[in-house]
C-alpha cells in the first residue's frame, strides 16, 4: 500500500510517499480501506517533533479517517466486512489502509460522505468538549474565539452561537473574518489591526469575555486574558502560533478566573462514555442541518506535503481533507 512517511523530524517537504507492506490484523482490530483523512494542525507539529506524542520512525501522520472495513480481527462484534467506518487513531492515517482498534471506531453515518466524516469529529469534538465540559458556556455569556477561522476555531464559533452565546471572533484577515460572520459571529476583531484587549472591552461594555477559546497561543494570549470577565474561563486548546505563552499568575488572581486545559484526545480515552454522549449530540445537530463543516480544499495522498504547508502558512479556513 502507499503511505506518507515521516522518517525524521522536519517540515512537510521532508515527508515521503512510499509503498509499504500491509500490517497484520490484530485481535480487537479492524482493517479499513481509507477513503478520506482529515488534516489537522497537530499533524504539522507531530512531524516536527513538537507534539505531545513522538511516534517511533517511520510513521504516518493523520488521526481522523473514514473508509470501508475490509477485514475484522478476532473478538470484534460491532463491525463486519463492507461496513463504512470512522476512526480516531492519533497518527497513521495518511496511508491507503489502516489497522485500528475497534474501540476507537464507529459506524459512518449513512447521510455523511467520507470527506465530511473525516472532517467532523476532531474539530467538533474538541470544541464541544471545550465549551460544554471545560468552559461551561452558558446562554447569554460572551465567548471570544482566537484563530476563529481555523479548523477548530470555526467550529467553536458555530457551536458557541448554537449554545446561545454572544460570539466575538478574532482572526488575521478580513476574508477570514467574513467566513466567521457567515458562521454566526456577532462581532469580529482583526488582531493584525486592532488590540484584542481594548476591542473586547469595547464590545462588552467593559465587562470582558466570559469564556475565551484559544487554539493559537503566542503573543495574543496575554492580551486576551487581560480582557476576560470576572470568574471567566480561559480555555487552552493549542499553540498554532508555535510559541507557548508564559502567563503572569497575578492575572488569574485579579480576575478571579480559571485557566483550563482542553485535551480532547485524552478526554475521549479516559471518559469514553461522556465523549460518546457528546458525539451522539453532535451527530444529531448535524442530521438536523444545524452544523455545516467547512471544507477548505481536498488533496490526493501524494500532495500531502503541500496540504500541510498550506496549514502551516495560515492559509486554511476550516478543514483540508485527503481523498484516496
Amino acid at each position: 500500500m502507499k503511505a506518507i512517511l515521516c522518517k525524521q523530524f522536519g517540515p512537510p517537504s521532508s515527508l515521503t510517499l512510499e509503498d509499504i507492506p500491509s500490517e497484520p490484523i490484530k485481535k480487537g482490530h479492524i482493517r479499513i480501506q481509507v477513503r478520506a483523512c482529515g488534516l489537522n494542525f497537530p499533524d504539522t507539529l507531530i512531524i516536527q517533533g513538537k507534539y505531545q506524542f513522538k511516534p517511533d520512525f517511520p510513521f504516518s501522520p493523520g488521526s481522523d479517517i473514514a473508509g470501508v472495513v475490509t477485514e475484522v480481527g478476532d473478538g470484534v462484534k460491532n463491525f463486519k466486512v463492507g461496513d463504512e467506518a470512522v476512526a480516531m487513531i492519533g497518527w497513521g492515517g495518511f496511508r491507503e489502509e489502516v489497522v485500528a482498534a475497534a474501540k476507537v471506531c464507529f459506524p459512518k453515518p449513512p447521510n455523511m460522505d467520507f470527506s465530511m466524516a473525516a472532517s467532523f469529529m476532531m474539530t467538533y469534538g474538541t470544541s464541544y468538549h471545550a465549551l460544554k465540559d471545560r468552559g461551561r458556556l452558558k446562554e447569554g455569556e460572551t465567548l471570544l474565539v482566537l484563530g476563529a477561522s481555523g479548523g477548530v476555531g470555526l467550529t467553536a464559533v458555530e457551536l458557541g452561537k448554537k449554545m446561545g452565546a454572544k460570539v466575538i471572533a478574532a482572526a488575521s484577515t478580513a476574508e477570514k473574518l467574513a467566513l466567521c460572520k457567515a458562521y454566526g459571529a456577532d462581532e469580529v476583531i482583526n488582531y493584525t489591526e486592532e488590540n484584542i484587549k481594548e476591542r473586547v472591552k469595547e464590545l462588552t461594555e467593559g465587562n470582558g469575555a466570559n469564556v475565551i477559546y484559544d487554539p493559537v497561543g503566542g503573543v495574543q494570549t496575554e492580551l486576551a486574558l487581560r480582557a476576560i470577565a470576572w470568574k471567566g474561563r480561559y480555555l487552552v486548546v493549542g499553540f498554532a502560533a508555535g510559541d507557548i505563552p508564559k502567563i503572569p499568575l497575578n492575572l488569574p488572581l485579579l480576575k478571579g478566573c480559571q485557566i483550563v486545559g482542553v485535551f480532547w484526545g485524552a478526554f475521549a480515552q479516559k471518559e469514553a462514555a461522556k465523549n460518546m454522549q457528546n458525539t451522539m449530540e453532535l451527530m444529531q445537530y448535524f442530521f438536523r442541518g444545524e452544523l455545516k463543516p467547512h471544507i477548505h480544499a481536498t488533496y490526493p495522498l501524494e500532495k500531502t506535503p503541500e496540504a500541510l504547508q498550506e496549514i502551516m502558512d495560515r492559509k486554511v479556513k476550516g478543514k483540508i481533507i485527503l481523498e484516496l
